[in-house]
């Protein structure tokens, strides 16, 4: 078996930053579970808004939640009605023992959702779990990726028992560059399931938008 690296992972401190950005030694499990129970709350709440990063800052008696998602307008709401109702169901479920504290929401958007891997990914879930085709899905979603002037290659991979077989196998497809052992190359990396009636499809999608340098 090969060992491999997740791409964000390998990037970190020279092209990505953490998802959860803070250090407190002394509360380092408290803010830990929190973070993850952030995350599972928001998921459960607009996991199916086009969602696509959540982000965690803390400072002292303040958190700040970034969301990014190609579709703000439903997570905000009439009036931001959907952002308080987020906020209020945060402090219910994740803040009610912990001291009270300062919370933020900030809602970014993505104006151009086939330039994220973790989109790209949930859109690719929800033609499997509606029973299209798998190699015409794959098709289709490489051409919406690399129609965009942003993207220089990209690759999708699904394994699993792909159209209901009875053997588990892998396809993928690749157009484009994909440097994936060179540091400065920009790719998005995201992981996503279908749960299907024969069993979940697992999906990894990889985009390479160019190099970057200092």
């Amino acid at each position: 078996m090969a060992h491999k690296v997740h791409p964000k992972s390998y990037r970190l401190r020279d092209l990505n930053d953490w998802d959860s950005r803070w250090f407190n030694d002394k509360k380092l499990a408290q803010n830990l579970e929190e973070d993850f129970k952030i995350r599972e709350v928001v998921m459960k709440k607009i996991g199916k808004m086009a969602l696509a990063k959540i982000e965690i800052e803390r400072f002292s008696g303040k958190i700040n939640l970034i969301i990014s998602s190609a579709r703000p307008g439903l997570i905000i709401g009439r009036g931001g009605e959907g952002i308080e109702n987020l906020k209020r169901e945060l402090e219910k479920k994740v803040f009610k023992v912990s001291p009270k504290r300062d919370l933020k929401l900030e809602i970014k958007e993505i104006k151009d959702p086939w330039t994220s891997a973790a989109l790209a990914g949930q859109w690719i879930a929800g033609q499997i779990e509606r029973r299209m085709p798998h190699r015409r899905v794959i098709k289709q979603t490489m051409e919406k990726i690399m129609a965009s002037k942003s993207n220089k290659g990209a690759r999708i991979e699904m394994t699993g028992r792909l159209g209901g077989t009875e053997i588990a196998r892998r396809e993928w497809l690749q157009k484009g560059n994909l440097p994936r052992q060179t540091l400065r190359a920009d790719i998005d990396f995201a992981q996503e399931r279908a749960f299907c009636t024969y069993g979940t499809i697992g999906i990894k999608v990889w985009i390479y938008k160019g190099e970057k340098f200092d």
